[in-house]
């Protein structure tokens, strides 16, 4: 058995009994010593309640139909309602049918909406430390900044913080590593990034700031035009497969491997009212699907960009890595901007030391399990 079929397989086992338990009308206590099929066969022996029907307005940061992350959205209301029962709707509203795509987190805060999908790092002019739980350059990747949420005390972090806003997170998917971007004219020395401007958002927004750039935020629809027209001359998006479907490569020929998100974290929050008032099986439920959505969202992407690096490298695009002196100038930037950040925000400086202690934690591990891993299947 493959991992992605454990993986997927075991979430929907998962599903299954939770929906034979939140129709358990006679409240009858389940025996966890039991075999899981013998859980079942006595949870489906029961009579099963409806529930009051309930829907939930979410919107997201996404055009309709959008590979990966929208589609994925939709496979989470999917699961969502036939885990319910039907007694769950998840009603998706894609970016601009109700709120504009970066204003889900002030409408879903105050009440406006009841949820949303998007990504933690638009949010850290409400607070810097909001931007962290997407990632940071340099810093975790997708399985180890899922590992520090889930079991290093970054969702309380983060749950801590949302709550001030009226807004409870949870997990929504991971990009994966994503590209360092498209630009229209080769980087070829720390000097070639000055005076650009560049869609490039979070902290690694305020990295390349630091190196003369200057950043720009965009929504999804927004950025082919600008980078198009040359309101923009080099836009960071994802990775190979979303990017290839945006179309960056007819207007900027030359595609950079990236350090600036190795592993970014997309949230899928509810205002916090919203949450409480729903019952614990449809929060289970929620939490299951979004624990599903989670993976399959990760996997997605990275099976995505393979067949979609070979379309790039059809198209006579090279693959580019930036120069030494911009990833040295870089990295201190990145130094800088998180002390003196850590010096300004008290959140922030308790966020980011969780999570370079994790990170040193699981480099330590990484080097001697992964990492030789990875160098001796090269032999």
């Amino acid at each position: 058995m493959n991992r992605r079929t454990f993986i997927t397989g075991g979430v929907t086992a998962s599903m299954a009994l939770l929906l034979n338990g939140c129709h358990n009308s006679n409240r009858q206590a389940i025996d966890y010593s039991k075999h899981p099929s013998q859980i079942a066969e006595t949870s489906s022996a029961t009579n099963s309640v409806k529930q009051k029907k309930v829907t939930i307005r979410l919107a997201t940061s996404w055009p309709a139909g959008f590979p990966i992350m929208g589609t994925g959205v939709e496979h989470f209301a999917e699961r969502v309602k036939a885990a319910s029962g039907g007694s769950l709707i998840i009603k998706i509203y894609p970016k601009e049918t109700l709120v504009p795509a970066l204003a889900v987190f002030d409408a879903a805060s105050a009440g406006e909406i009841d949820a949303f999908h998007s990504g933690p790092y638009y949010w850290k002019g409400k607070n810097s430390a909001f931007a962290l739980f997407s990632g940071t350059p340099f810093g975790l990747t997708s399985e180890e900044i899922n590992s520090w949420m889930l079991f290093g005390g970054g969702m309380e972090f983060w749950r801590e913080m949302y709550a001030k806003h009226n807004l409870y997170p949870l997990l929504g998917g991971n990009t994966n590593v994503q590209m360092g971007g498209w630009f229209r004219k080769p980087i070829r020395s720390l000097a070639d990034l000055k005076g650009i401007k560049m869609r490039v958002p979070g902290i690694g927004g305020e990295v390349f700031s630091r190196l003369g750039v200057n950043p720009v935020l965009l929504a999804a629809g927004e950025i082919y035009p600008a980078l198009e027209r040359g309101m923009i001359d080099a836009t960071e998006w994802v990775g190979p497969a979303l990017d290839l479907q945006m179309g960056f490569h007819k207007v900027a020929k030359y595609y950079y491997a990236g350090w600036h998100e190795p592993g970014s974290v997309l949230e899928l929050t509810f205002n916090k009212n919203v949450w409480e008032s729903l019952s614990p099986e449809h929060q289970a439920i929620l939490q299951i699907a979004s624990d599903e959505m989670n993976t399959r969202m990760s996997l997605e992407f990275h099976a995505k960009n393979l067949n979609a690096l070979q379309e790039i490298k059809k198209l006579g695009i090279a693959i580019q890595t930036f120069p030494n002196d911009v990833n040295h100038a870089a990295y201190q930037a990145l130094q800088e901007y998180l002390k003196s950040e850590s010096a300004a925000n008290d959140d922030f400086k308790r966020v980011y030391e969780s999570m370079e202690s994790y990170l040193q934690k699981s480099r330590a591990w990484s080097n001697i399990g992964l990492g030789a891993f990875l160098n001796t299947r090269e032999v």
